[in-house]
């Protein structure tokens, strides 16, 4: 069952970056704009969790420079080339998340 709205906790475990990491990407990026709550809480959507994963692509897998990304965001080049969907990644990532706690577990 699909989730409307993810905390920072809950994208911070699905993406596997720290909330400060997350928190500075929305300076950095204009595009990653999470609305609060009434608790003054960030809430994420999935478009912005699909961004989330599309940037983390980009600075850690593909190596780009903060500026390089920045240009992809606004000219929108290279906006498919991950071969997995969003959907896709939140799975592998919910999934790698289960697998961690049930290591821990052991």
């Amino acid at each position: 069952m699909k989730k409307l709205y993810y905390s920072m906790g809950e994208v911070s475990k699905l993406t596997g970056l720290e909330p400060h990491v997350l928190r500075n990407w929305e300076k950095t990026y204009s595009e990653l704009n999470p609305k609060k709550n009434s608790a003054g809480n960030r809430v994420y959507k999935e478009t912005e969790l699909a961004l989330i994963f599309r940037i983390k692509e980009l600075l850690h897998d593909k190596k780009y420079s903060t500026e390089g990304v920045q240009d992809i965001l606004t000219n929108g080049e290279g906006k498919k080339s991950s071969d997995l969907t969003p959907e896709a990644q939140k799975d592998l990532s919910e999934i790698r998340v289960f697998l961690s706690d049930l290591l821990e577990r052991l």
